[in-house]
């Protein structure tokens, strides 16, 4: 029973794509992030609205994309992120 769910743990762990495969640098947009957030785009929208995740930075009219190295600041610790105020 203990090791149904160790592995049950340790297959949701790999599923996860590593931090490392994210530029340090750069942007990433909705399409590529998802893989790495395991939250919903709404859920996303309402963390940033309360600071607690990235904002999006306009690249244009109707392309956003989120600063890498804001995400990777996110990814290091989800819970204690607060947005910088200088954006």
């Amino acid at each position: 029973m203990a090791t149904k769910a160790a592995n049950e743990h340790s297959t949701c762990a790999l599923s996860l794509p590593s931090p490392e495969a994210l530029p340090a640098d750069g942007f990433t947009r909705w399409k590529d992030l998802k893989t790495f957030v395991p939250l919903s785009r709404e859920a996303v929208r309402l963390r940033e609205k309360v600071g607690r995740f990235p904002k999006r930075v306009h690249l244009s009219q109707r392309c956003a994309a989120w600063p890498n190295r804001e995400l990777h600041r996110w990814l290091a610790d989800p819970a204690g992120y607060r947005a910088s105020e200088a954006a």
